[in-house]
């Protein structure tokens, strides 16, 4: 819930025991005259004691109003979003004429792929098991591709600056 709302709930909920301790004071009133009788209610002791609680209740009552109004007025704190925006990195440009025709094909599937599985690789370019850990032996002293251990199981990206 809002503060403004609060703070509107408290003062309405101020005005109804407001009401309520201007009946009740009413009502003491009563009770004294008739017990006390007409001569001698105005100087009778439980005069002074309903004067004290109405006051005690009004200024218990006049502070659920400031803190009312206090939440009304409060300026409510904006919510900071704050969003992470990935910056396009500048492909960096690789020289692939040093490379042969099967390491281009391995490291242009790895640049497709971005994380690739070695078991994976295997699979997708159609060579050998020991013929692919060459090539990335091979793109790996070259600083084109790093493989990370994941498991039993190698991942290859292509290496970052």
């Amino acid at each position: 819930m809002e503060n403004k709302n609060v703070g509107w709930l408290i003062i309405g909920i101020a005005a109804v025991v407001i009401a309520v301790i201007f009946i009740f004071n009413s009502a003491l009133k009563d009770i004294v005259k008739s017990s006390c009788g007409l001569e001698h209610s105005l100087i009778c002791p439980m005069n002074e004691t309903i004067k004290q609680q109405t006051y005690l209740a009004l200024a218990i009552v006049s502070i659920l109003v400031i803190i009312g109004l206090v939440l009304i007025l409060s300026k409510q704190k904006d919510r900071i979003i704050i969003r992470k925006i990935k910056e396009k990195v500048a492909e960096k440009i690789v020289d692939l004429s040093k490379l042969n025709k099967e390491e281009k094909n391995v490291f242009n599937i790895v640049k497709e792929n971005r994380a690739i599985f070695q078991a994976e690789l295997i699979e997708k370019s159609g060579l050998g098991k020991a013929k692919i850990t060459r090539i990335l032996d091979r793109l790996e002293g070259q600083s084109l591709i790093e493989r990370k251990r994941r498991g039993m199981n190698n991942v290859v990206v292509i290496k970052e600056d």
